[in-house]
């Protein structure tokens, strides 16, 4: 099988054009090519194909094999291989997700795409619709009980279910000890990815991020439009915020009149390659 290893801001991702290429179980394929010692090395699994909606779909498998349906970083990527590879000479293109068809528009220099502006969508506030299973609808500033302690928790879905909380010290926080509690928790019945956030000015936050089926990622492109939603529910922000995450920033912009969210950021090629897969 012929991949291409990409990044966005750390968020690596084995991409693999089906217009070329056949994946017979891309389950299995993401367990074996996500595995850091054995296989090639990634946070899942990104498969490029036709689509009947979109100028392309992407179709997206976490590392443990589980099924997602939107990756902000990516989806960046899979614009960056399109117009980089040739597939398309368009620098406006749509891209059909499991969360639905989005809009992104490509920066070139050179030749090749620099940088990537996607319009995420509208964040879902409905709990039921994340899903968040509180008791009470938007989930915003609302207490949660992790390990015995108590957490401040705001939800929002970006095409998947976030889980925003303050901490007071974000680099040392024990992600791994509690990551995988919040992402089993209770109250989420379909797993959450929890962005643990600390807002440093009107402007800027950081986050580190623990993603379902995954683990701790160094970035997570819907995790950061769900931080910026949270920060401007609470009043922390304004809606143009600067999201620093362990891998770089992402520049995110709730417009409220449209109820959209735009992420921009950078997306990059590690290498191109050919692995044998398993039988």
């Amino acid at each position: 099988m012929k991949f291409t290893k990409m990044q966005g801001i750390g968020n690596d991702y084995v991409y693999v054009n089906c217009f070329t290429e056949t994946v017979e179980d891309p389950a299995k394929t993401a367990r074996f090519v996500s595995d850091r010692h054995f296989g090639i090395g990634s946070d899942g699994l990104i498969l490029i194909k036709p689509s009947e909606t979109a100028d392309f779909e992407m179709d997206m498998y976490n590392a443990d094999g589980s099924r997602a349906g939107m990756c902000g970083n990516g989806i960046r990527c899979v614009a960056k291989y399109v117009y980089d590879y040739g597939l398309t000479d368009k620098t406006s293109i749509t891209i059909s997700t499991g969360s639905g068809v989005k809009q992104l528009e490509l920066e070139v220099e050179k030749g090749k795409v620099s940088s990537v502006k996607v319009d995420m969508g509208a964040p879902v506030l409905e709990a039921a619709r994340i899903p968040a299973d509180f008791g009470k609808s938007p989930v915003v500033d609302t207490p949660i009980t992790v390990q015995g302690k108590t957490y401040q928790a705001t939800c929002v879905s970006m095409g998947n279910p976030h889980c925003i909380v303050p901490v007071e010290d974000v680099d040392g926080l024990e992600i791994e000890k509690i990551g995988p509690d919040f992402e089993h928790h209770v109250c989420f019945p379909e797993r959450v990815n929890t962005e643990f956030i600390r807002v440093l000015d009107e402007n800027t936050v950081q986050m580190r991020v623990w993603e379902r089926g995954a683990g701790e990622t160094w970035a997570c492109g819907t995790g950061a439009c769900a931080v910026a939603v949270a920060c401007v529910l609470n009043g922390w922000t304004k809606e143009k915020v600067l999201v620093k995450l362990r891998g770089g920033d992402l520049r995110i912009h709730w417009d409220r009149e449209t109820d959209r969210v735009y992420m921009t950021g950078p997306a990059a090629v590690v290498f191109d390659g050919e692995i044998t897969l398993p039988e």
